[in-house]
C-alpha cells in the first residue's frame, strides 16, 4: 500500500519523502537489530535486571522532555496507562526471555505475526469478518512460522520461539486495549509513553527484588564490560528514545501508512543482523519459512488495509 492511499496527508515530494523515510527506516534497522543486541548482552538469570537497566536510563529523560503534558494527565489517562504499562512490561518479559532461548532471526520473524493477530483479535472483537485474502495471508504466514523452527528438520519448536509467539499475542492484546480504553484515546502520545514505561520499570524493580528471580540490576551493571554496557545503551538510547522521538517526528511529516511500512521491514532486518553479525544458519526449511512469513505479513496488512478503506 502506497502513501498515496491514504488522503489525510498531503503529497510529498520525492526528495522530501526520502528525508523522512530514512529516520524510520533507521528505526526498523535498529529494532531489528535489537534481538541480537538482547541477546548478546542477557542471559536467563540477568533477564529482569536488564530490563529494570535498560528503561531506567531512557525514563528520566522522558519525564523531563514531557514534564508539562505529563501533569495534565487526568486521573483516568494515568489509570488506563497504566494498565497498559502492565501488559506492556508482559510484553517485554516474554520478548528477552525469549530471545534468551531462540535466535534473534527467529525471534525478530515470529515477533511479525503481530500484524496479523491484531487484525484477526479486532475482526473477533468487532464480529466483522476478515477478507478471504486475510485470512490465505494469515494461513500462510502461520505456516511460514512452522518450517522456520524447523531450520534443523523437524523437531518441536524451542521454548524461546513459543515465548516470541506469546510475545507477539500479548502484543496485540496492547494495540487493542490501547483502542479501546477510552481514557487514553486522546492522550498525548509521549506522556502516555513515559506512564507505560513508568508502570514497566515498576513492575520489573519489583520482580528485581524477589528471591529466584536471577541477579540483582546492581550487580549486573557491576559485572558488564564495554561490550555490555554499548549493547545496554544501544537497546536504551536507539530502540527505546531515538525510535519513540522519530516515529513522532515522522507522522507528522508523511502518512501513518508509509510510516508502517517502513517500520514493517524490521523482520527483514532481524533476519539479515542475526545472519551476518550473529552467525545464525536457517537452512532450507528456515529459508522457505521466513520468505512465508514475510510475504504473509505483507501480504496480510495489505488485505487488512484494503479491508478499513472498503468500510470506510
Amino acid at each position: 500500500m502506497s502513501a498515496a492511499a491514504v488522503p489525510a496527508v498531503g503529497a510529498v515530494s520525492p526528495r522530501r519523502a526520502w528525508v523522512t523515510d530514512l529516520p524510520v527506516l533507521a528505526v526498523a534497522v535498529v529494532w531489528g537489530a535489537s534481538y541480537l543486541a538482547a541477546k548478546g548482552i542477557t542471559t536467563t538469570h540477568t533477564v529482569v535486571a536488564v530490563l529494570v537497566l535498560r528503561f531506567a536510563i531512557v525514563l528520566p529523560v522522558l519525564v523531563v522532555v514531557g514534564w508539562r503534558k505529563l501533569r495534565a494527565l487526568t486521573g483516568a489517562q494515568w489509570r488506563g496507562a497504566g494498565v497498559l504499562g502492565l501488559v506492556l512490561s508482559g510484553i517485554f518479559l516474554l520478548e528477552t526471555y525469549g530471545v534468551v532461548h531462540t535466535s534473534a532471526t527467529n525471534a525478530g520473524l515470529i515477533i511479525s505475526l503481530t500484524m496479523i493477530f491484531t487484525p484477526l483479535a479486532e475482526a473477533a472483537v468487532t464480529r466483522v469478518r476478515p477478507s478471504a485474502g486475510f485470512v490465505a495471508a494469515a494461513g500462510l504466514s502461520v505456516a511460514g512460522v512452522v518450517l522456520l523452527t524447523q531450520g534443523g528438520g523437524f523437531t518441536s519448536p524451542s521454548a524461546g520461539d513459543l515465548l516470541m509467539l506469546l510475545a507477539a499475542l500479548a502484543r496485540t492484546v496492547h494495540v487493542l486495549a490501547m483502542a479501546r480504553i477510552k481514557a487514553v484515546r486522546d492522550a498525548d502520545s509521549l506522556s502516555l509513553t513515559t506512564v507505560q514505561l513508568g508502570g514497566a520499570v515498576a513492575v520489573f524493580a519489583v520482580l528485581a527484588a524477589l528471591p529466584g528471580t536471577g541477579a540483582s540490576p546492581w550487580s549486573t551493571a557491576a559485572g558488564f564490560g564495554a561490550r555490555e554496557w554499548a549493547g545496554l545503551v544501544f537497546l536504551s538510547v536507539f530502540c527505546t528514545l531515538f525510535a519513540f522521538f522519530v516515529q513522532m517526528w515522522s507522522v507528522r511529516r508523511t502518512s501513518p501508512s508509509r510510516v508502517s511500512l517502513l517500520l514493517g521491514t524490521e523482520p527483514l532486518w532481524a533476519a539479515a543482523v542475526g545472519i551476518s553479525l550473529g552467525g545464525e544458519h536457517l537452512g532450507v526449511l528456515g529459508v522457505a519459512g521466513a520468505v512465508l512469513v514475510l510475504a504473509g505479513t505483507a501480504w496480510g496488512r495489505r488485505a487488512a488495509s484494503e479491508g478499513v478503506r472498503v468500510r470506510s
